[in-house]
């Protein structure tokens, strides 16, 4: 399977990379990497992320990149990364 980015989902996790990078921009590597690592096992492996917690129902799961929650959806033979929210956010229902 591939990993993909929505629209919305990309600019949420450059946004990210960039607020990390402004006071830290080797934790800001680091983050991408791993971000790039973990997302690159989905590909392999796209029932490896949870459940949201929060909506358990739908068909969409999530990984965990502190502080940062990756919420997907493995669609045929794509996994679709959706949202990137930081941790202490709440999330809404997802749309996609």
């Amino acid at each position: 399977m591939t990993v993909q980015f929505t629209p919305s989902a990309r600019t949420q996790f450059l946004a990210a990379i960039t607020y990390i990078r402004r006071d830290n921009p080797g934790a800001a590597r680091q983050f991408r990497q791993r971000a790039e690592q973990i997302l690159r096992r989905l590909g392999q492996f796209p029932g490896s992320g949870r459940v949201i917690p929060e909506f358990p129902e739908l068909p969409y799961r999530e990984v965990l990149i502190p502080p940062y929650r990756f919420f997907y959806r493995p669609k045929q033979d794509t996994v679709w990364v959706v949202a990137v929210w930081h941790g202490a956010q709440l999330p809404d229902e997802p749309i996609g």
